[in-house]
């Protein structure tokens, strides 16, 4: 009887391993390109000063950020009218000091509010592109609070246009679903972190969002994980099982920097400017 018990408890334990494995599994046949994404460090927001001219998702922090020969890694979601604009945080409060959503708002109404107290105003999406034009690969991260994700279209026309090297990027399961549905080339990238630890309100979704068992649906070709939580297994799995690229953010001293080598791939960094900003 207890030999039984042990055969049904290991192959238990070896179907949920298993099952397990292949939820988290990313894309594997068909992989993009993704060298270029690793030869430049990525400036979280634009080389941004939410204290200067240059406050964080602007088109004055994007400059500097271009001509540092630095990628950037950005915010976009969509306006009230369909615009898609460059702005991080879902709510307006932090970084215009007014109450309401993006989402709530047309891109004009956007306009009668500057950035941090600069002189920046929130830019649309088809104009910082226009401003790079293709000088430097850009990370585009896709905001998206619900499981409405039909702004996803009006993002991607405008990426579909360009002819500079991006990739796409979410922490919403939905978005990478909807791009792998409806632009399947394109290199997108899981967004997670251990939202537990961080002290997010923790649910199933949550649960399945740090463990990154939406993987089977959404085949991303790369994850980009709070680097403060490296050693989550999920994490590490698709790095070393799987050999996909890993990204870490956000890195805010050359120390981490140095540190986390080997652990990732590409690195989004924030509040220093790394010592060999010019490639890894």
């Amino acid at each position: 009887m207890i030999l039984v018990i042990l055969k049904i408890t290991f192959f238990s334990a070896a179907a949920l391993a298993v099952l397990y494995l292949l939820a988290i599994m990313p894309r594997i046949l068909r992989r993009p390109d993704t060298s270029l994404f690793k030869k430049v460090y990525f400036a979280h927001r634009g080389l941004h000063d939410n204290e200067g001219e240059a406050p964080e998702n602007s088109m004055a922090a994007f400059q500097k950020a271009v001509e540092a020969g630095l990628g950037m890694e950005l915010d976009v979601q969509v306006t009230k009218d369909g615009i898609p604009v460059v702005f991080h945080d879902f709510k307006l409060e932090r970084i215009c000091g007014v109450e309401g959503k993006v989402v709530e708002h047309t891109y004009e109404e956007l306009q009668a509010y500057t950035l941090c107290q600069s002189k920046e105003r929130i830019p649309r999406l088809s104009d910082l592109l226009q401003m790079v034009d293709g000088r430097v690969p850009l990370i585009v991260e896709i905001k998206a609070e619900t499981a409405d994700v039909s702004g996803c279209a009006a993002i991607d026309k405008l990426l579909r246009a360009y002819q500079g090297a991006y990739c796409i990027e979410s922490f919403n399961p939905m978005v990478l679903w909807w791009f792998r549905r409806h632009h399947g080339e394109v290199v997108r990238g899981q967004l997670s972190s251990n939202f537990r630890k961080e002290g997010e309100y923790w649910n199933v979704l949550y649960f399945a969002m740090t463990h990154l068992l939406f993987n089977f649906l959404t085949k991303p070709d790369f994850i980009a994980y709070n680097h403060k939580f490296s050693e989550e297994p999920g994490r590490r799995i698709c790095k070393h099982l799987y050999r996909h690229p890993a990204a870490a953010w956000t890195v805010r001293s050359e120390k981490d920097l140095q540190a986390l080598k080997g652990k990732y791939d590409v690195f989004i960094f924030d509040s220093f400017l790394p010592a060999s900003a010019r490639g890894l």
